[in-house]
């Protein structure tokens, strides 16, 4: 009975997850979650684990904000099946995509868009380059309801079959995690900048459990059951560790006041690249460091 009424719990909770949740990371967190997960957790941490890792896997799909309707209405949209997780992106071509332009891959963070980047798509666009971005499973059109990192990776790497290959890119936040992961594992530029990314898949997970109230053995069941699921110990996604394995040149981009991902993440991941270059930003935060012009044209001047 007490299984019957957490399963129930969780069904109910599930569809209120996308509306409430705004900003977990700033520990944000709907009274009503805290107390479902904490009461999930005092009859089954199993369950617990179980509706922590509903939430942590299902992004907010935020209305298109209008200074990103020009990108979004000029650029072609295209739906395309990732066949590794059998899950659907929504593809953007930007710019002029004709065959002898320089092409550059954006990739936006958790509950972003293809057209996140917009400015610095436009930035490129007016360097003569031309734009692939996307709409990762979960975000923006793309049908699917969640998402976790390896279907980022499993984007980047079919888009740069189908769309590549491409000179350079960019990624901001789980976005950059998720390009430095893709390295090692076949994207192929010539360099890259990250901005704001995360770097230790552990911490990731501790500091998300820590905001919903749960205990540290709900992040350790939750650890397993990724690893189950990517069939690959979590340790292996973590920035640092890709960041040992990558050559080309990379700029890493953060903010000192970024409430969402410590400044620590950016110190340790370019501690750990072989030819990294650090712009640190104040002021900015996780997501307004997107509209800087500073930081738009230092990635233009490190990457054209």
């Amino acid at each position: 009975l007490l299984t019957f009424v957490a399963l129930k719990m969780i069904c109910e909770m599930e569809k209120k997850v996308k509306q409430e949740i705004k900003n977990v990371a700033a520990s944000q967190v709907p009274k009503n979650i805290l107390r479902t997960s904490k009461t999930l957790q005092f009859f089954s941490p199993k369950l617990a684990s179980l509706f922590a890792s509903k939430i942590f896997t299902t992004p907010i799909k935020h209305k298109l904000p209008n200074r990103e309707a020009s990108m979004y209405d000029e650029a072609i949209k295209t739906p395309l099946l990732i066949p590794e997780i059998k899950k659907e992106v929504v593809v953007y071509e930007y710019g002029d995509n004709t065959d002898n332009q320089k092409k550059i891959l954006l990739v936006h963070g958790w509950s972003g868009r293809g057209t996140q980047l917009f400015k610095f798509a436009d930035a490129f666009i007016a360097q003569g380059f031309s734009v692939i971005s996307f709409d990762a499973p979960g975000h923006g059109d793309a049908k699917a309801n969640t998402a976790i990192l390896t279907d980022f990776i499993a984007s980047i790497l079919y888009i740069q079959q189908k769309y590549g290959p491409f000179e350079v890119a960019v990624g901001h936040s789980l976005g950059g995690m998720a390009m430095l992961n893709s390295v090692p594992r076949g994207l192929n530029v010539t360099k890259m900048a990250v901005i704001g990314s995360a770097d230790v898949v552990k911490d990731v997970i501790d500091e998300f459990i820590a905001a919903i109230g749960l205990k540290g053995k709900i992040a350790n069941i939750m650890e397993k059951l990724f690893e189950k699921r990517t069939n690959t110990p979590m340790a292996e996604y973590s920035s640092y560790i890709s960041a040992q394995r990558i050559t080309i040149p990379v700029l890493v981009i953060h903010d000192e006041n970024d409430a969402e991902v410590s400044i620590d993440c950016a110190h340790h991941i370019n501690q750990n690249l072989q030819n990294g270059d650090l712009y640190i930003t104040k002021g900015l935060g996780h997501r307004k460091i997107l509209g800087s012009t500073e930081v738009i044209a230092k990635a233009v001047d490190f990457l054209k």
